[in-house]
């Protein structure tokens, strides 16, 4: 996926509010869309060098938005609306070897009243599915859930950054799918270029790490995939880290 325009550079000053970072550039301060939902942790420290990307759009507030922070090793990728378009982008050019058998795609794939998947892939030759709705169709089916990950200890990347309730309610679904004769994968995207493994962050959210392990033996496949990154594009690659688990 390549940016509209090449990122500029900056450094970080603060996060607040959230979705609220102050950038130095060219010392100018300035206040710069934060999308990301998570902690953040250990891509928020003073004065590292960031990127950001900027919108003449008269209907942004915020003209500027964070897109990576540069850790010791690597440049992170903190945008996390960045990876459901990166995987829909692999699986248009290089798919994996077991999304091969699949012909089609659709996001935000609604399968109850509460709950969407992120992706879903079909055979078009088996299957013509309606939008928003996919459980009234047998299986084959392959329903995916993706994540960002941005956290890194001892060249390993994990995931979560914060406990997440909701990702834990995201791995039962999966779950729960598997049980109906689907099958289904958690993806998780790695906007970092330092790890050599990926494994669920135990200490910052004990439950989902046991969730995680549960669904994995229970048939939910689970894939991490590491980004390559440059001020110019964010590429994923299809070559899946070692699982810890």
């Amino acid at each position: 996926m390549q940016f509209d325009q090449p990122l500029r550079e900056g450094r970080f000053i603060k996060r607040y509010k959230r979705f609220f970072v102050d950038i130095d550039y060219q010392g100018e301060t300035l206040t710069a869309h934060c999308p990301n939902t998570g902690s953040m942790m250990g891509c928020k420290d003073p004065e590292s060098p960031v990127l950001f990307s900027s919108t003449d759009d008269p209907n942004r507030k915020l003209k500027h938005t964070l897109q990576m922070v540069k850790a010791p090793k690597s440049w992170v990728g903190v945008n996390t609306a960045l990876p459901n378009k990166l995987v829909r982008e692999l699986f248009e050019t290089q798919p994996l070897k077991h999304w091969q058998k699949f012909d089609r795609q659709q996001g935000e794939v609604k399968i109850n009243e509460q709950s969407r998947m992120d992706m879903v892939l079909w055979d078009s030759k088996a299957h013509e599915i309606e939008k928003w709705s996919a459980k009234n169709i047998v299986p084959p089916l392959h329903f995916i859930e993706v994540k960002n990950v941005t956290l890194e200890k001892q060249s390993q990347a994990l995931f979560p950054d914060a406990v997440s309730t909701r990702g834990q309610k995201h791995l039962q679904e999966l779950m729960d799918l598997v049980d109906e004769g689907y099958s289904c994968e958690m993806v998780f995207v790695v906007q970092r270029q330092d790890c050599k493994a990926f494994a669920p962050a135990d200490e910052i959210d004990p439950e989902y790490g046991k969730l995680l392990r549960k669904a994995h033996s229970h048939g939910v496949k689970v894939t991490p995939l590491v980004c390559e990154m440059s001020p110019q594009e964010i590429r994923l690659t299809n070559r899946p880290l070692p699982l810890n688990l």
